[in-house]
């Protein structure tokens, strides 16, 4: 049973989650400038939420690879309103995806249960205002900073030493006063690896469940995916995509992260009721 408590919401449930990827910016990867206002990222919202969606991802600052960040400014203007829009209508929960303490504070004062965070409160102040908010986070790993992180990532042993970054950041976050029980781990496929690291990381992703935690996991439509079917485009890569869904859930994930969200319900229906039989 998975249990995480979005400010009062999405205590309990019996199969992985589905969050729907909802970015307000016009340069994301993949969907970049589609919901860049407030009526149309209402609207997405409440189509996602129509097929199943368990949580809505609001994210104003892309990291695609080698994207220039945004002012503080720039990204409250961007998802304070949409959240406190999605909050007003929509009682499914919503995350923050934003590693600025600020923007932490101000999208959970609007409505927000959960925080995403690329840089696992690594941002000055961060680890302060998840602690005061006492809403769930999820911690990713990333290699570097979007900017940079696909130039030459390396590792020794990319699963021991993601696994290990990981644990850190839990070790610091409970020093901080943020309880274990809050916590959920992203691996951070894409995000400081080339197309072995992910699949390395892919094959693996159990030793990463074996930490105890709710395993979040994005892949949708990267180019993780579009490498593995000869330089497929953005647009053509939503089988490639499942099928990774279903390989990370039978490793254990409990959350996936995705833009295609009726498509991935349906996998996730499937794939759980085989795992969960006799």
């Amino acid at each position: 049973m998975i249990r995480i408590d979005c400010a009062g919401k999405l205590t309990e449930f019996s199969r992985p989650l589905v969050m729907g990827i909802l970015n307000v910016t016009p340069d994301s990867f993949s969907d970049g400038g589609e919901h860049f206002s407030l009526d149309l990222a209402l609207s997405r919202a409440r189509q996602m939420v129509n097929e199943g969606a368990d949580i809505i991802d609001v994210g104003g600052e892309s990291t695609r690879p080698g994207s220039q960040g945004v002012s503080l400014q720039q990204e409250l203007d961007r998802v304070i309103p949409v959240i406190a829009a999605i909050c007003a209508e929509i009682p499914t929960p919503v995350s923050v995806d934003t590693s600025k303490p600020q923007v932490m504070r101000e999208a959970v004062a609007a409505g927000a249960g959960m925080i995403n965070d690329v840089m696992a409160l690594r941002q000055p102040g961060a680890l302060q205002a998840a602690g005061d908010l006492e809403v769930p986070v999820c911690l990713m790993h990333m290699l570097g900073e979007p900017r940079s992180m696909q130039q030459r990532p390396a590792y020794r042993d990319v699963v021991v030493e993601v696994r290990q970054f990981l644990e850190e950041r839990v070790e610091n976050c409970e020093r901080a006063g943020i309880p274990r029980e809050k916590l959920l781990l992203d691996p951070g496929f894409c995000f400081g690896k080339n197309l072995d690291h992910n699949l390395s990381l892919l094959k693996n992703l159990g030793k990463f469940a074996d930490i105890g935690l709710p395993l979040v996991v994005g892949m949708s439509r990267k180019s993780m995916i579009g490498k593995m079917l000869d330089d497929r485009p953005v647009d053509g890569r939503l089988f490639g995509s499942l099928a990774t869904v279903v390989m990370a859930l039978e490793r254990g994930a409990a959350m996936v992260r995705v833009h295609d969200v009726a498509a991935t319900v349906d996998v996730v229906r499937v794939a759980s009721a085989v795992l969960a039989s006799t």
